[in-house]
């Protein structure tokens, strides 16, 4: 992982829990961790804020849910997909 991916990382799961109004802190979010169901608990809801948090902060568009269903994975899979595709 280098730096920058580490600081992305970060960076995402503040967004996150100021986004969705989570109550744990940015620490309590493992890189592994589900973000949805078992893990993080989010739901349908949150998914379409976190689409809006990516398209608002780092320029991606996500047009088809089952897209993105697979990138908002876990911190892992999304701090990927925005390396290699944010505008912004």
């Amino acid at each position: 992982m280098t730096m920058e991916t580490g600081v992305l990382k970060e960076q995402l799961k503040q967004q996150i829990v100021q986004f969705l109004n989570l109550s744990v802190t940015p620490a309590d979010i493992k890189d592994d961790e589900p973000l949805f169901g078992e893990g993080l608990g989010l739901d349908s809801i949150d998914s379409i804020e976190l689409i809006v948090l990516l398209s608002r902060e780092y320029g991606i568009e996500i047009k088809d849910p089952k897209e993105g269903r697979k990138i908002l994975t876990d911190i892992n899979t999304m701090v990927d997909y925005i390396e290699k595709h944010r505008t912004k």
